[in-house]
Formats: C-alpha cells, structure tokens, sequence
C-alpha cells in the first residue's frame, strides 16, 4: 500500500499550475512539447509537492498570475454597436453632402446635422445617464 505523506492536490490547483503553464508557454520559456508534458504530469500528480516541482525551474510570475483577467470594458458592447454605426451611417451622409456640393459648385444647405445631431445627442444622453448600464434598473419583486 502506497500512503502519500503530502498534502494532496485539488483540481483547482491543478488548474491554476496549468494556466501558469500556459503563461509560460505564451512568454517563450516553454515550447509546446515541453508544455504537454508538463501538464499530462500536473494531472497525474496528486500531491502540492509535485505540481511544486513542474515549476520549480520556471520563475514566479506573481500571486494574480494564476487568475484570469477579468477587466469588464468600460462601455457596453450594445453601446459600442450603437456608436460605431452612429459614426458610420455620420461618415456616409457627411460624404453624400460633400460630393452633392461639389457637384453643385458650391456648399448646400448641411441636411446631415438633422441625422448626425439628434441621433448623437440621444446616444450621448443615454451613455450618460447609464439607463442601459443597469444603474437605474429596479427588480420587481
């Protein structure tokens, strides 16, 4: 009977020794052979000792290294979705005015701050205020 003296491992352990791999796999200390091998012996492992030892020639990477970056974006995805097409759709009558004006000879009446303006100002209020962030969103219950 083989009884361990370590203190054994737990999948999340094993997990994180895994990402800090792949870390250093993706810094260039370790090609991807290197790499396989090292995991399949992170999960053959069952004590903190060996998942120390996968690492033991690989230099700290710090204690947050482990967890994945969670960085939420500042703005919205709809958000982005919305401006984005809002400065399209602004590029593509700017570019109708200026070829209608140069066709003409002159500057013609600026028709596109009618869809430019009120469009922008009522996305630029909604941003503001956070309506869609959730901050003004109540939960009935």
């Amino acid at each position: 009977m083989d009884i361990s003296t370590g203190t054994r491992a737990s999948n999340a352990e094993r997990d994180a020794v895994v990402r800090l791999l792949g870390r250093h796999m993706a810094d260039g200390r370790l090609d991807l052979p290197e790499y396989d091998q090292r995991v399949a012996q992170v999960y053959a492992t069952t004590d903190r000792e060996d998942l120390r030892a996968v690492l033991s020639d690989l230099p700290d990477l710090g204690k947050d290294a482990a967890a994945p970056a969670t960085a939420r974006p500042r703005i919205p995805i709809w958000q982005r979705i919305e401006g984005s097409t809002w400065l399209g759709v602004s590029l593509l009558v700017l570019v109708i005015w200026g070829a209608i004006s140069l066709s003409v000879g002159a500057f013609t009446y600026f028709w596109p701050i009618w869809v430019i303006g009120p469009w922008g100002a009522v996305l630029a209020f909604r941003m503001v205020a956070g309506f869609e962030n959730g901050r003004f969103t109540h939960r009935m219950s």
